[in-house]
């Protein structure tokens, strides 16, 4: 899954695109091998500020009518509003990706399952303005596996699908560093418990800044290829990444890890 931000204040792309260059970017993410495409119109990182309803619709309906126009791969919105997420179906989305796990906006999953679209669901705590002060696991993977089910339980009530729903255990949101490690570590568990296919989003994270040595965002690739090649190996569906070309690379490398694998066990 390749990002396409249209932020102004992306922590790992910059300044915004307009839509004309977030086109090349989707096409150029589409021709380096991406599967999907995840807009976003609103920063979720740590202390990121709010985003209006009309603002995000403002900064993504542009893009995601060329982009859905001229791609063909499916393309996903990053986003926990109903609104958002209503009309961006309705202009060619196929795929809404909540960062709340359906706790921001309680009529978000009705809108999911009356389009008939796929839903991911990430594990959070909190707001971005406050998700480090619940940050606080005896289990990570134990906690973080059983708040996913109770996610799916949401959008199941809400009437979306089973089989329409993706998990993300939210590397990064409401985790200090030692618990994103442990959920990598703990992939396994995690996948096996939820009974879901798992996305994992590591790209250019904070979390690898301590064992990086303080690198900004945009020199955290080489970290970000290494935490790519364990949730391969751990057993991840979707990496979700920037560095598109270079990924691709990193994820077909890993995946004939993982398959020789099974056959030496």
């Amino acid at each position: 899954m390749g990002i396409l931000n249209v932020t102004p204040d992306s922590f790992a792309n910059g300044a915004q695109p307009s839509p004309a260059r977030a086109l090349d970017l989707a096409l150029s993410m589409e021709a380096a091998g991406a599967d999907l495409l995840d807009i976003g119109g609103e920063s979720t990182r740590p202390n990121a500020a709010a985003v209006s309803l009309e603002d995000e619709l403002a900064r993504v309906l542009p893009v995601l009518a060329l982009v859905a126009a001229h791609v063909r791969i499916p393309v996903s919105i990053d986003t926990y509003k109903a609104g958002v997420a209503r009309a961006s179906l309705d202009t060619g989305a196929s795929i809404i990706n909540d960062v709340s796990g359906l706790l921001y906006d309680q009529a978000l999953g009705a809108v999911v399952a009356s389009g008939g679209a796929a839903l991911v669901l990430m594990h959070t705590r909190g707001r971005s303005a406050d998700m480090y002060a619940s940050a606080d696991y005896d289990d990570v993977c134990d906690e973080v596996s059983t708040e996913l089910i109770d996610a799916i339980a949401r959008a199941e009530a809400a009437g979306v699908p089973r089989e329409s729903i993706v998990v993300d255990p939210g590397i990064g949101f409401a985790k200090r560093p030692e618990h994103s490690y442990g959920v990598l570590a703990g992939l396994p568990v995690i996948t096996r418990r939820v009974g879901r296919p798992v996305l994992v989003g590591p790209s250019r994270k904070s979390f690898m800044s301590v064992a990086l040595e303080g690198r900004a965002a945009a020199e955290r690739d080489w970290g970000t290829a290494a935490a790519v090649t364990a949730a391969v190996l751990a057993g991840a569906h979707i990496v979700r990444v920037h560095a598109v070309d270079e990924m691709v690379q990193v994820v077909r490398v890993a995946e004939e890890i993982r398959r020789q694998a099974t056959r030496v066990q």
